[in-house]
């Protein structure tokens, strides 16, 4: 990689190189003595553009800079797993080794060990036919997942050499290929993809299959779909990844990609000792045998933020053309978008709305778009569903990256500060937010829990939309003047609130919650809705209701009623029926 190029102006993370022809857009280059890793943003007949993903401090024009001929791109193959890396892909547990608590600039490390032996079983034999995609080898990664070799898209052929099964490092030649032009190509167990190009599937999917994540709030009243999109808006202090974390620890994906973007140091220190100590609880083991981890903390380079989005979609996409189901956490979309902005502003752009530049919104659909359920190359099935939080300043939900990823997500969680303080967690407005997913998703529901299951949740909705009416009311001249039909109607709500809606991450029962024991608890709080409804009509007063203390029973039936024994509800319901008989006798 020899070079007559050299730095010609330095502004930040921003590199110029004067009067060359010798790069290409998009092209992945090494900057300085140092080799710093960046990328070739902008070209015109006088200056090419680099954005740089580290420290620029000590450069200087007269530097060299090093082109590679490829684009950014991330190495793909076993080990990405129970891993931690950087914005692009650099393994921060090697660098610890070799340059102690702090990233060097420079840091020379291969993403994934290329000294490690993998225990590979092959899949093909001489003679056979491979497109891209079709899996020709296999090794256990960690003890519950497996890693599943694929010829790479672009590629298709004939087997014309295959190694026997045993243990091979990353770069060994495993399979040889030759295409239809006569060409040999040799298969290892790793490939590269540039991380600005989505990965092809055969086809895709409509989201008719829910990611069920244990989470009453979200299951029940706004779901989502396996291949869908979440934006999780919030304010300081609001949970935005506490919430995430639950989802991370608990959805039914098989995989999970937890992109630390632009957040605190602690919080990511935080992610690291929770997944370390959690024992997943579909295999009993730890849930860092099926997470990859991306911490571009606040300290790190801006620059590399925007990186850091990309890299994590790529490592799940590549999962997801094994035939896994891959949830990302992009903690936040925020902070990237501020990395965009910043780095806008050093190339002197026209600023858009709040200095943000102009191509935000379609940056962002660059990114949610790539989130789908596919039928895979390899003729399997697999997801991307992503999760962004958003952080707006003062939770100002009409700032630019929140009403531009409202356009481009189907579910939009909604955090809400009061909630928050008052210790209602998830602290999810059910006023603010929504769902796009209830058409494609009702029948799956009906399936698998019964038409009651979309009744109750209907119900439960329109108490809650009353409550807020009501509440308004309230508000003016006090809850004495109400009749006693909406005084049920807010003790319901309240009941709703604070037994279904609110959830305790610390108890062992109530952190995850299965769908059946969602619906039963509904079917509860609305039994008793409808029975003291009936006592009202009959001119007994709210008054005599609230004294047999059904409602806080139902507040704590989360606690009292075990996952493992829904039989329960039917003990509950006959309390409940007893007891509001002595008031018609």
């Amino acid at each position: 990689m020899a070079t007559n190029d050299v730095i010609y102006g330095i502004n930040g993370p921003v590199v110029t190189v004067r009067n060359t022809r010798t790069f290409s857009m998009m092209e992945m280059v090494y900057v300085g003595d140092s080799r710093l890793v960046g990328e070739i943003i902008g070209i015109n007949d006088k200056l090419t553009t680099i954005q740089v993903y580290e420290e620029t401090t000590g450069l200087k024009p007269g530097d060299p800079v090093y082109g590679t001929g490829t684009p950014m791109n991330v190495l793909l193959g076993p080990g990405i797993i129970d891993n931690i890396f950087d914005g692009i892909e650099r393994p921060l547990k090697a660098i610890e080794e070799q340059s102690g608590s702090f990233i060097s600039r420079g840091a020379s490390v291969s993403s994934l060990d290329l000294d490690k032996y993998w225990n590979v079983k092959i899949k093909v034999k001489v003679g056979d036919r491979l497109d891209g995609g079709a899996i020709y080898a296999t090794c256990p990664e960690t003890a519950i997942i497996e890693h599943r070799f694929m010829v790479p898209p672009n590629l298709s052929g004939t087997v014309t050499k295959v190694e026997p099964n045993g243990k091979y490092r990353l770069m060994d030649t495993i399979v040889t290929l030759k295409d239809d032009k006569g060409e040999e190509h040799e298969l290892t167990l790793c490939q590269k993809w540039p991380i600005k190009t989505a990965r092809p599937c055969l086809n895709r999917l409509p989201a008719t299959v829910p990611l069920i994540t244990g989470q009453r709030v979200i299951d029940t009243m706004f779901p989502i779909s396996k291949g869908g999109t979440a934006a999780i808006p919030g304010g300081f202090g609001t949970g935005k990844t506490m919430t995430q974390h639950q989802l991370a620890k608990w959805c039914d994906a098989d995989i999970i990609v937890y992109v630390g973007c632009g957040e605190r140091g602690n919080e990511m220190s935080q992610v690291l000792d929770e997944f370390s100590e959690l024992i997943d609880p579909k295999s009993g083991r730890p849930m860092t045998d099926r997470t990859v981890l991306i911490a571009n903390t606040s300290n790190m380079p801006v620059a590399a933020r925007e990186a850091s989005i990309y890299t994590g979609l790529t490592l799940a996409e590549y999962y997801r053309d094994m035939g896994y189901h891959v949830a990302i956490m992009a903690d936040s979309t925020s902070r990237w978008a501020e990395a965009l902005r910043e780095i806008s502003g050093r190339l002197e752009e026209m600023p858009a709305e709040e200095g943000f530049p102009a191509y935000l919104p379609s940056r962002l659909s660059e990114f949610y778009e790539r989130a789908g359920r596919v039928d895979t190359l390899g003729g399997g099935e697999g997801s991307v569903t992503i999760i962004g939080a958003v952080s707006p300043q003062g939770s100002d939900f009409s700032e630019p990256v929140t009403q531009n990823t409202k356009r481009f997500t189907r579910c939009f969680w909604a955090l809400d500060k009061s909630l928050a303080y008052s210790r209602h967690y998830p602290a999810i407005n059910w006023m603010d937010s929504y769902s796009e997913y209830f058409t494609d998703l009702d029948p799956w529901f009906r399936d698998n829990l019964g038409e009651d299951f979309i009744k109750y949740r209907n119900m439960i909705t329109a108490i809650l939309h009353e409550e807020s009416t009501l509440m308004e009311i309230v508000k003016l001249i006090g809850s004495d003047v109400l009749p006693d039909e909406q005084k049920l109607v807010i003790e319901t709500a309240k009941a709703i609130r604070v037994g279904f809606l609110q959830q305790n991450a610390f108890h062992s029962d109530d952190t995850f919650v299965p769908l059946q024991k969602q619906k039963l608890m509904m079917k509860a709080i609305l039994h008793l809705y409808s029975k003291a409804k009936h006592i009202i009509a009959a001119a007994i007063p709210i008054s005599s209701i609230m004294d047999l203390g059904l409602f806080e029973r139902l507040a704590k039936m989360k606690y009292d009623i075990p996952n493992s024994k829904p039989e329960l509800f039917d003990e509950l319901i006959n309390d409940i029926d007893n007891a509001l008989a002595t008031l018609t006798n």
